[in-house]
């Protein structure tokens, strides 16, 4: 059986042959803030979730979101809690049923930042 041998990647390497000055533009926190503000989008049932709530200026129930979406109702649940960690969505109780909302605000300043570091890749 042939052994496998695991290097470790650390952020400091030794140059390349070819292009010894090359290096990342970006990194640390930076790099960690994109990974998170594109793994938040990086679901199906999240963007279906936006782009219902942008048809809406008001509130939208979650009974009509559950009702929208193929999956059942816990999966719509999680994906409503990871939004709103995400500050992108807020919802407001009233009575038994919750209605949730888009945060224009926050979602701009997702966008401002993704087409900033896309726009550095050209």
């Amino acid at each position: 059986m042939p052994m496998i041998k695991l290097i470790e990647i650390t952020e400091k390497s030794s140059p390349g042959c070819c292009s010894p000055n090359l290096a990342p533009r970006i990194g640390g926190d930076e790099v960690r803030t994109l990974s998170d503000d594109l793994g938040v989008l990086a679901h199906p049932i999240r963007l279906q979730i936006l782009d219902m709530l942008a048809q809406r200026d008001g509130h939208v129930c979650v009974c009509d979101l559950e009702a929208a979406l193929p999956v059942k109702q816990p999966t719509v649940s999680h994906h409503l809690k990871l939004l709103r960690a995400a500050g992108l969505i807020d919802c407001e109780r009233r009575g038994l049923w919750v209605y949730y909302f888009l945060l224009r605000p926050a979602l701009e300043s997702l966008r401002t930042r993704l087409l900033a570091q896309f726009d550095a890749l050209r």
